[in-house]
């Protein structure tokens, strides 16, 4: 029962930390300076959406350092990329990456009008492949947008459900779903 509560109580101060580190990031990115400027630049022209669909990757990825394929915000290096499999990206060049990775997604999911954004999280997570083959994907193609319970259902690695995942899926919902 004890452990429980440190496990609930460590789970709220992590979600308490990233809330704040979130607003600071924010608070940072408009004053001036060189992370500001590279931060500015690269958020210029996407919209609000965008940018929350960004934070809330930037949340549950974390910046890979020395994780082998994946480098920046969870950018798996494939052949032809300019950058190699364990690089360690500076926070401008992984916010770079992650908004060039996030904006093909978009494009490629671009007629779902609105839930384009919601695509291209899960894809960006999961593979393009998971999302084709996914409920969600197939119930959206039908003009059926009752898609929460299949979303939220990508909560699972190696077959086990995980805590995070869920988390992080019921975050993306609520954040980038649009009725």
């Amino acid at each position: 029962m004890i452990t429980r509560k440190i496990i609930s109580t460590h789970g709220s101060l992590r979600q308490l930390f990233w809330g704040i580190a979130t607003t600071v990031i924010l608070m940072i990115s408009g004053t001036s300076g060189a992370f500001s400027t590279a931060v500015n630049s690269a958020a210029k022209n996407f919209s609000p959406e965008f940018e929350k669909a960004i934070a809330v990757i930037k949340k549950y990825e974390g910046l890979h350092r020395n994780k082998g394929s994946l480098i920046g915000y969870g950018h798996k290096v494939i052949a032809g990329d300019k950058y190699k499999v364990g690089a360690n990206l500076t926070e401008a060049q992984a916010d770079k990456l992650l908004r060039e990775d996030l904006k093909k997604l978009c494009a490629k999911y671009r007629s779902f009008g609105k839930d384009s954004l919601l695509l291209s999280a899960l894809a960006y997570n999961c593979g393009i492949g998971v999302v084709a083959k996914s409920s969600v994907y197939k119930n959206l193609l039908a003009g059926n947008r009752d898609i929460k319970k299949s979303y939220l259902s990508h909560n699972r690695a190696r077959g086990k459900v995980l805590s995070q995942l869920s988390k992080r899926r019921q975050e993306e919902f609520e954040t980038l779903y649009i009725p």
